[in-house]
Formats: C-alpha cells, sequence, structure tokens
C-alpha cells in the first residue's frame, strides 16, 4: 500500500460541507484537508481531482450476497458483489446474516462469515436476520451486540421461512431496548397477503403483475403501524427497511412527529421504477420482482418528499439478484414462486446523483443519504462515511459531468439484466479508494478480493 496519497483540487462534498480542498492519506486513512495548493505535501501518489467531486465511499446498509430464498441463491457471490459495488462507488455494505429457524443466531453468522471472508473487494459488517424468537435467541443477542453485530432484522412477511408474530416480534424488541440493538423491519402483513396470493392464483392471475396487486400499500402500512407501536410498546427505536408506499411513509412521519426512535429507508428502484415495469409483457416483469413491491409512479413524488423531509434517512439497495434465465423463470405460470429481489449494489450512487440533476434533493442530500446516515445508523461513523481526519480513507471521485448509459453489457453484476437498462445518467465513478488502497483507478478495476475486511460496529449513532 502506498504510504502517502494527494488528492489535490476536487470539491469535497460531505453531508455537512462542500469545500475545495486538498486531501492527504496516509496509512489508509484521511491525515488532512487544506486549502488547494497551499501545503506542499509530499505523496507516493497524487490524484489530480480538478473539476471532480471528492466523495465520501457509499455505505449500502442493505445487501444480500449469496441469500437463499424461493429454491435457488442470490447470483452474486461476495467476491462479483463487492466489486460492482467498488464500480458503483459503494466502499462498505452491511449484509444479512441469516438464522434458520431451529437453528441459533451463532450458527447463521458464522456461515456468513465464512462467506464472505477472504472473498470481499471493500470492507462489509453484518445484520442478523432472527427468524426464531426464543430465550436462547434473545440471550445471543445480546452476545451479538457486544461483538459488534447490533441490529436484528425480523419479518412481518413470509410465514413459514422468516415470519415473526407479533409476541416474538415484542420479545426481540424489549431485549433491544435493553441491549442498544437496533430492530430492522420488514413491514408487510405476510399472513394476509398470503390469502390474497391464493385467491389471485385460484383466479388464473399468475401474471407477475399480480405481484404488485396482492402485496397490497395498505398491508405495508398497517404492518409499518403495528412495528412501530410494537416499538413504542417495548421502548425500542425501529428502523424500517425498504418503503415503498406512500401511507407506509404518512406512518413514519407522524411516528417521527410524535419525537419516537423511528426511521426508515428507500431503495432506488422505488424511486425509479414502477408497477409500469412489472406489467411488461412476455414475463419481462419478473425481473422487476421484489418485496415490497414497485407501486404506481404517484408514490414517486412522495418518497423523495420523505427524503427531503427526513422522515425517511437512508437510501440503500436491498441488492438481492436473481438472473432473468434460469431463476426469475421459476415462476412462469405462477407469480408467487418468481424470486424476489433485484440488482442494484453497482447503480445507487450514480441514480442518487441523477436525482441532485433533477432536482429532488441536493448534492449534501446525496452524500447524507447513502454515505452519511447509513454509517451513523448502524455504528460505523465517522470511521466510515465522511471525509475528516481520523476517518478511514474511503473515497470516490466522482465525475459530475460523465454521460453513462445503464446497461447489463457493461455492468459488473453477476446477473443477466439491468433494472435500468438504456437509463441515460448524468455523472460517473472515476476512481474509488478502499481504506487508502486505489480499487478503481481511472475506470480500470485494481482492486482484489480479500482487500475488503470485517467491520465491527457499534450501536446507533441516530437516536434523538
Amino acid at each position: 500500500m502506498a504510504g502517502r496519497t494527494v488528492i489535490r483540487g476536487g470539491l469535497v462534498v460531505t453531508a455537512s460541507d462542500e469545500v475545495h480542498a486538498d486531501v492527504l492519506i496516509e496509512d489508509g486513512r484521511v491525515a488532512a484537508l487544506a486549502v488547494p495548493g497551499t501545503q506542499g505535501w509530499s505523496a507516493d501518489r497524487t490524484i489530480d481531482a480538478t473539476g471532480k467531486y471528492v466523495i465520501p465511499g457509499g455505505v449500502d446498509a442493505h445487501t444480500h450476497m449469496e441469500l437463499p430464498f424461493g429454491g435457488t441463491f442470490a447470483s452474486d457471490t461476495f467476491e462479483t458483489g463487492t466489486r460492482a459495488a467498488a464500480w458503483g462507488g459503494t466502499t462498505t455494505i452491511v449484509d444479512f446474516a441469516v438464522q434458520s429457524v431451529g437453528h441459533s443466531l451463532r450458527e447463521g453468522l458464522d456461515a456468513w462469515h465464512a462467506k464472505a471472508e477472504g472473498n470481499c473487494a471493500i470492507d462489509y459488517g453484518f445484520h442478523m436476520i432472527v427468524s426464531d424468537v426464543n430465550q436462547d435467541t434473545l440471550k445471543e443477542m445480546d452476545l451479538l451486540v457486544e461483538e459488534g453485530v447490533t441490529s436484528f432484522k425480523q419479518f412481518m412477511a413470509y410465514p413459514g421461512v422468516f415470519y415473526s408474530d407479533d409476541g416474538q416480534i415484542l420479545r426481540a424488541m424489549q431485549r433491544s431496548a435493553e441491549n442498544g440493538g437496533l430492530i430492522m423491519m420488514h413491514a408487510e402483513n405476510g399472513i394476509a397477503i398470503d390469502v390474497l396470493v391464493e385467491q389471485a392464483l385460484a383466479r388464473g392471475e399468475t401474471d407477475p403483475r399480480y405481484h404488485g396487486e396482492v402485496r397490497k400499500a395498505l398491508l405495508e402500512a398497517e404492518a409499518t403501524h403495528r412495528a412501530i407501536r410494537l416499538a413504542q410498546v417495548a421502548g425500542a427505536p425501529l428502523y424500517v427497511v425498504h418503503v415503498s408506499a406512500m401511507e407506509a411513509v404518512a406512518e413514519l412521519a407522524r411516528a417521527r412527529d410524535e419525537g419516537l426512535n423511528v426511521f426508515g429507508e428507500t431503495c432506488p428502484q422505488y424511486l425509479f421504477l414502477s408497477t409500469d415495469n412489472l406489467a411488461e409483457p412476455d414475463f419481462e416483469g419478473a425481473k422487476y420482482v421484489c418485496s415490497t413491491p414497485l407501486r404506481p409512479r404517484e408514490h414517486q413524488a412522495k418518497l423523495w418528499q420523505g427524503l427531503r423531509t427526513n422522515d425517511l434517512q437512508v437510501v440503500s439497495t436491498d441488492h438481492c439478484p436473481f438472473c432473468f434465465v434460469g431463476q426469475k423463470e421459476l415462476g412462469r405460470g405462477d407469480f408467487s414462486r418468481i424470486p424476489n429481489g433485484l440488482p442494484g449494489v453497482e447503480n445507487r450512487m450514480d441514480l442518487l446523483h441523477q436525482a441532485v440533476v433533477d432536482g429532488h434533493i441536493s448534492r449534501r442530500r446525496w452524500i447524507e443519504i447513502a454515505c452519511a446516515t447509513p454509517a451513523r445508523m448502524f455504528g460505523m461513523y465517522p470511521k466510515k462515511g465522511t471525509i475528516a481526519p481520523g476517518s478511514d480513507a474511503d473515497i470516490v471521485i466522482y465525475d459530475p459531468q460523465a454521460e453513462q448509459v445503464m446497461s447489463a453489457e457493461t455492468h459488473h453484476m453477476n446477473v443477466d439484466y439491468s433494472a435500468y437498462e438504456g437509463r441515460r445518467t448524468t455523472g460517473r465513478v472515476e476512481t474509488v479508494l478502499s481504506r487508502g488502497e486505489v480499487v478503481i483507478d481511472e475506470r480500470e478495476y485494481t482492486g482484489r478480493a480479500g482487500h475488503g475486511v470485517y467491520t465491527p460496529r457499534s450501536t446507533c449513532q441516530y437516536l434523538t
């Protein structure tokens, strides 16, 4: 690793500031920022960022590499998925280790460590999916918090797989209120949705678009409301993942107006795609099947509003790719058998920059929702998510003028389609540093599997 690197002449953009500055990196960390040209810093490497943005590496707090789902596995491994993340300007992911029913949290966590260790191009951490709440599980939650796995995901959806009932959810929330953990909730009423799925299939409604029609926005809003009130009873903070419906945003806004520690995440697919995609002919809509589902286009304005008012705090990807050929096709003739998930870890930073160009959010808000807040929410700030003395030198040189066309032909995710095929965007990642090491050098991959290291996390730093 080069000992000293200087990035000269760029506009450094963080969640709090925009300033023209030179950045000095020593031994993998940011050592200093200075007015351009005022320091005679010697360096092993100098990067010219004139006319470019110098931004923190993205923190994607919601990915699913190698996730088993619906009789198959997510198509990105930790190696391919983290490499694609680097190409897209993301330098830290937090993936989900899975507890299987009848097994311990520890077994699930160990299995995910084994998948990731030595394979990642960028740094990574883990949340823990809790599928089986019992006295042993609750004790294990305390131990995991102590060792840096400080967030636990529960599901109000997927009965028979990940589902927890209200009593199990309340017990886990009560435990997290004591140990400082953060409960992340997939908020959809899965029991009611399963009834609607059964009825739709009985009517012969089997196409992908019906996936969106049975997973009703009201059932997302109802579950979001219920999760909020259970958290309130438990005295615990709550983070609702992949919010897609305006009615669910309204529930979060109401809770936050009451002063509750309730947070919401949305994803690029809900901001840029809609039920129009699910309705694409010839089974093409299967490419867009994810849960929560894509909503009608009018929901997008409320999601952008939520991001501007901070009723939604984070944009993550829920990256969970399945190839169209051989995986999504498992659901031909039965939408309920289509593996749920979209590829997106490589596209997030560029799509959100396009939102800056389009006037939805400011530059600093872009960095806030994609870098700083996810780092704070999940106990990694200021090591991750900003550019400041002492922070890890996870830095992206970003060209705000470059234009690109998103396509499966050119992306680096291990999946045979792009959810954003043909979409023109302005802005592109040029160079990426991970802990001071250049992993993308002027649009050339120079990273390696095994550079990325596991990152233990402290508890949530975003509580009011």
